[in-house]
């Protein structure tokens, strides 16, 4: 006969008392249930009891507010031993009180909207585009008209064309040169003609901190004079690797363009004003006319003479000074017809002895809305960004690359540079920035103030405590 078996038959044989026999793992999570709150309950009883609040920090500060890791009260405001998470403007403000981005902007934003902390060593001006998209996206100013694109979300989607390509502006520096010349293969080098040249770009251009010699220089030659560089198209160089220093006559030109004035002389005149140069000229010539006085018997150039004009006798004689005034005339004459003329703009006046030269005008940096650095990009030839240069025979072509250019490297996505917002513009003009008076001291100098002016007490004790000798004797 076959077993039968029920449910009744089977539930018989389930011990209903198991959960009371001790159990090891459920004795190890008894126990780990009970120490874990309670070590943390004393973890922070002891943190509290230290004053230290770092343990409720969201997250590692940057670089730049790393000193204020253990520092919260520097930041957020405190309530009832308590720290609210919003950060208030003022807090910001205290130590550094940068100027709003535009007198006519809607709505400022607060600074931990663009600066949120607390998310590792990050850049706190690394903002997101959507901070910059919050204006620029729909761009509509409190008052007066908008001279920029209305609508850029990011540098790929509604960014404009650089001005002055999208202008069709030229260049206006009033320097006459062509490239396509200068990067020519086969230039016929310094001091003989069978030396043959390749110029490079970086013969001319080069960051202002870079102290590398010229090529094509002259270190010999003399700096023009202070008043003759002041020329208000031509800032000041900065020592920077950022931007390209004005090309200089003396460090990427001498070599190749003397200045010669006259057969007599085998240096050139400076380059400089005219005025110095008229002196230099003046000079040189009256010291020569002292060591050779025989030429004051001034011969006839059969070469100088003009059909329809009286002859001029075979020789003659002139004094010192009408000698000098004559060799000056015709060297002058010859620089300013010719060798300055050249690459220069001559202004010549009514009634005015020497011509006056227009300033050059030379564009150092033509992205001024914008930061751009070509150390950064150093890695780069020249050419794989300014490839016009090659052909360009004007100075009014504008050399500078066009969006597009840019757009192929900076772009999102792998594979990229970096292409937000902040990586070219920025949004304080911190050369407007009002000065604030700090009272934050920093943890380490606390402790360091405190010891020191410990140690200095302790030391006036002791000199209090010493016998006066001086009574004793």
């Amino acid at each position: 006969m076959a077993r039968i078996r029920t449910t009744k038959k089977l539930a018989q044989r389930i011990d209903l008392n198991y959960f009371k026999r001790p159990s090891p793992l459920r004795r190890a999570r008894f126990i780990l249930s009970i120490t874990a709150p309670a070590l943390a309950a004393v973890w922070l009883a002891w943190h509290g009891v230290a004053r230290d609040t770092h343990v409720y920090s969201a997250g590692k500060m940057s670089p730049a507010h790393a000193v204020l890791s253990r520092e919260c009260a520097a930041c957020h405001v405190s309530n009832a031993g308590s720290f609210r998470v919003r950060v208030e403007n003022q807090a910001c403000l205290d130590c550094h009180d940068g100027p709003i981005h535009h007198a006519n902007q809607l709505f400022t934003p607060g600074c931990a909207t663009c600066h949120a902390e607390h998310h590792g060593p990050v850049r706190l001006a690394s903002t997101s585009d959507a901070n910059c998209a919050q204006c620029h996206g729909d761009l509509r100013p409190s008052s007066g008209s908008v001279h920029v694109s209305r609508s850029v979300s990011n540098f790929a989607s509604g960014h404009p064309e650089f001005a002055v390509l999208r202008d069709k502006r030229g260049d206006p520096a009033t320097v006459k040169f062509n490239h396509a010349v200068h990067l020519h293969a086969g230039l016929r080098g310094p001091n003989s003609s069978d030396h043959l040249v390749q110029l490079e770009c970086e013969d001319c251009h080069r960051a202002s901190i870079v102290n590398d010699p010229w090529r094509f220089g002259d270190a010999q030659l003399k700096p023009a004079s202070s008043s003759s560089r002041s020329d208000p198209g031509v800032p000041p160089a900065k020592n920077t690797r950022a931007l390209m220093a004005v090309p200089k006559f003396a460090q990427t030109c001498s070599a190749c363009h003397l200045l010669q004035f006259d057969k007599r002389f085998a240096d050139g005149v400076p380059h400089d004003k005219p005025e110095v140069i008229h002196d230099f000229i003046a000079k040189q010539f009256q010291e020569y006319i002292a060591a050779h006085p025989a030429e004051l018997h001034v011969a006839r150039d059969p070469d100088r003479n003009v059909a329809e004009k009286p002859m001029l006798p075979s020789s003659r004689l002139v004094t010192p000074s009408q000698w000098v005034t004559e060799r000056a005339a015709e060297a002058e004459d010859l620089l300013w017809r010719k060798t300055c003329k050249q690459c220069h703009t001559l202004i010549v006046l009514q009634n005015a002895p020497l011509p006056k030269i227009a300033l050059s005008n030379i564009t150092a940096q033509w992205l001024p809305r914008a930061r751009f650095d070509h150390d950064a990009h150093r890695g780069f030839s020249c050419i794989s960004c300014h490839a016009t240069a090659t052909f360009s025979q004007n100075t009014s072509d504008v050399l500078l690359p066009g969006i597009a250019t840019c757009q192929t490297c900076h772009a999102s996505g792998e594979g990229h540079a970096e292409s937000r917002c902040f990586e070219c513009h920025t949004y304080h003009d911190w050369s407007k920035r009002k000065e604030v008076r700090p009272r934050f001291t920093p943890p380490a100098l606390r402790s360091f103030r405190s010891s020191s002016s410990s140690s200095l007490i302790m030391e006036g004790h002791k000199q209090n405590s010493l016998p006066s000798w001086g009574a004793q004797r």
